[in-house]
């Protein structure tokens, strides 16, 4: 079997649309992660079972993805000493406020770093941050990309200045 850096758990097939961004981001740094659909309410067996086991199977980090009462990043932070890293996932009615706010309000001595509502990619690179602390290459690789971002934002104000705000804003000169 390969080895397996971070694990993507969702609480349902629903939330895989929301969780992708997290495989995005990882596969963009070459991390190798699994995907895993376990609930915290239909299946507690299954995710005591995942986050007891997690760091014994090579998992480093956990990324958790659940809706509505939003258990599971939770329950499996309670449950290992890896870090886990909550993705509200929005669903009607409230849109993913509840979500949020169930994952956030972990208990002391329980924590579990919350990205905001569908904010899977950032998850995702939050946990390449996290395993480069302990691999230098990540550590550049992170670097290359937060460049990348500042050079597009250096293009945008160039283009910005050049065009003017409104047929900046009009798309004309796009391209």
């Amino acid at each position: 079997m390969s080895r397996v850096d971070v694990g993507i758990v969702m609480g349902s097939d629903s939330d895989l649309a929301v969780m992708a961004e997290s495989a995005k981001a990882l596969e963009q740094f070459g991390v190798p992660y699994e995907m895993v659909v376990a609930s915290a309410h239909r299946h507690p067996e299954k995710v005591a079972r995942y986050a007891r086991e997690a760091a014994g199977a090579g998992l480093k980090v956990i990324i958790a993805g659940a809706g509505g009462a939003a258990h599971l990043p939770g329950v499996i932070a309670s449950m290992t000493i890896l870090p886990v890293i909550g993705v509200p996932v929005a669903i009607p009615p409230l849109g993913g406020v509840d979500a949020l706010y169930a994952i956030v309000q972990m208990p002391q001595g329980v924590p579990v770093a919350t990205v905001a509502v569908n904010g899977s990619f950032n998850a995702g690179l939050l946990a390449v941050e996290i395993l480069g602390l302990a691999d230098p290459q990540l550590r550049e690789q992170l670097s290359s990309y937060r460049q990348g971002l500042a050079a597009k934002v250096e293009e945008k104000d160039s283009r910005l200045r050049e065009l003017g705000y409104r047929r900046y804003r009009d798309g004309k000169g796009e391209g």
